[in-house]
C-alpha cells in the first residue's frame, strides 16, 4: 500500500473494522503526509532496523546536524491526525459540492468517499478527455469567478499531473464542450459553491 494512503486509510480505520495489512516490516516517509521536507522512518524487530542502518551506512546515507529535519517529522507527527482529518473532510467537501452540482457529465459516490481521495465517475466521456476539456478552462475565467479548485488527476497511464482548474457550476452543467485550442466563453456569476 503507498505510504501517502496508508496514512488516510489508518486513521479512516479508527472508526471501522480496520482494513489494513497485519503488521510488518516498514518505512514511513516523512515528506508524505508529514510535511518535513526529507527523512524516513523505519520500523520493525530490532534485527531489520539493525540491517536498515548498516545499510544506510554502506550506501553513503547520512547526514551531520540532521536534527532540525528529525525536528519537521516530529511536529508533522504531532499534528498529523488533525491535518489528515482536514484532508478527509475537504474531500467530502469537494464531493458533495460536485454531487450538488447535478452534473449530467460526472457524479460522486458520496459512500465511497472515506479518506481523502474522490473518485469523479464521467458518464459518456473518457476521463484523459475530460481531463483535456478542464484545462481548456482560461485564467480570465478564473480571474472573473474568483475562485478555483486545485484538482489532482493520477491518470493510470503511470503519470502524475497535479493541474489547477476552475471547476464552475457552468462548465460542469455544460452539454457542449470546447473544441481543441478553443477559448472557454465567459461563465455566468458564480453560485454558492463555487
Amino acid at each position: 500500500m503507498p505510504q501517502a494512503e496508508g496514512s488516510h486509510s489508518r486513521l479512516q480505520s479508527r472508526s471501522q473494522k480496520p482494513r489494513l495489512p497485519p503488521p510488518r516490516d516498514s518505512l514511513l516517509s516523512s515528506s508524505q503526509g508529514l510535511g518535513a521536507p526529507v527523512g524516513a522512518l523505519v520500523g520493525g524487530p530490532k534485527d531489520f532496523i539493525e540491517g536498515a542502518w548498516r545499510l544506510r551506512k554502506a550506501l553513503g546515507g547520512g547526514m551531520r546536524q540532521a536534527g532540525v529535519l528529525a525536528a519537521a517529522a516530529l511536529v508533522g507527527l504531532a499534528g498529523v491526525e488533525e491535518v489528515l482529518l482536514r484532508d478527509h473532510q475537504n474531500a467530502r467537501r469537494f464531493a458533495q459540492g460536485l454531487q450538488e452540482l447535478a452534473s449530467p457529465i460526472c457524479s460522486v459516490d458520496l459512500a465511497a468517499v472515506e479518506t481523502n481521495m474522490v473518485m469523479v465517475t464521467v458518464d459518456g466521456l473518457p476521463p484523459q478527455e475530460l481531463c483535456w476539456r478542464l484545462q481548456a478552462v482560461s485564467a480570465d475565467e478564473v480571474a472573473q469567478t474568483g475562485r478555483a479548485v486545485r484538482v489532482l488527476l493520477f491518470p493510470w497511464t503511470g503519470r502524475r499531473r497535479p493541474s489547477a482548474w476552475s471547476l464552475t457550476q457552468w462548465l460542469l452543467r455544460s452539454q457542449t464542450h470546447p473544441s481543441p485550442g478553443q477559448r472557454v466563453a465567459s461563465a455566468p456569476e458564480p453560485g454558492p459553491w463555487e
